[in-house]
């Protein structure tokens, strides 16, 4: 796997945009506005922003969308340097590709999400084993103090279309209507997926000999967190 940088290393986009500034591809970033100014623009109105060289607005898009990115990354592959990579190539992406961005196909988050959900499925081809990971106090919670590293490796192991809506309903905490919305597909076909989805990780789990998280019947909104 090459070499990623932290998610909260911006020095590779700086990097790609002085390459790109000399070939033409993306305008060099000017120097920012007062991020103030930024703050309370949509998502929609900072990526055209940085589209046309400003930096800040990238900066403050980056900020915005990059916890979301990684969690997702990070639950699908199990891998911490993989969600750092995947993050890594959306946001190169976005600046590559981000005019083909439309408001009337859904919001920036779902433009990101289409390209991050494609950036795993080439890290899951690419990588044939899961990494152990350290312990992370959000899971741990989530889990009600349960085996972190079983539960993930459970959760990794399921296949794909459960594996999605798990991780989007319990672990990214989006709605049914939203994960739906990612996933261009029912609501109910969500609920369907989850709940089947929780039953696998319980025989998982419970194969394993790991002791089992109570994963409950799906509700109105029935996330784990």
């Amino acid at each position: 796997m090459k070499k990623a940088s932290s998610p909260n290393s911006l020095e590779p986009f700086r990097f790609l945009l002085r390459i790109h500034n000399e070939s033409s591809a993306v305008q060099v970033l000017k120097q920012p506005a007062s991020m103030d100014n930024l703050e309370h623009r949509s998502d929609a109105e900072l990526l055209r922003l940085a589209l046309a060289g400003e930096e800040s607005a990238f900066l403050l898009l980056y900020e915005r969308l990059k916890g979301g990115v990684f969690r997702y990354a990070f639950y699908m592959t199990n891998s911490k340097p993989a969600a750092e990579e995947v993050i890594q190539e959306v946001f190169i992406a976005l600046l590559e590709s981000g005019k083909r961005y439309r408001e009337t196909q859904g919001n920036v988050a779902a433009f990101v999400f289409g390209m991050a959900r494609n950036f795993v499925r080439r890290v899951e081809r690419r990588e044939s084993a899961y990494q152990p990971l350290p312990a992370d106090e959000t899971v741990e919670q989530m889990i009600r103090g349960e085996l972190v590293e079983s539960v993930r490796a459970a959760i990794a192991s399921l296949p794909e279309h459960y594996r999605q809506v798990v991780v989007l309903c319990d672990l990214c905490e989006l709605s049914y209507a939203e994960a739906a919305s990612r996933l261009e597909c029912a609501v109910g076909t969500v609920r369907s997926r989850l709940n089947r989805g929780h039953a696998l990780l319980s025989q998982k789990l419970k194969t394993a000999g790991t002791p089992q998280t109570e994963f409950p019947i799906t509700g109105t909104e029935g996330c784990l967190i």
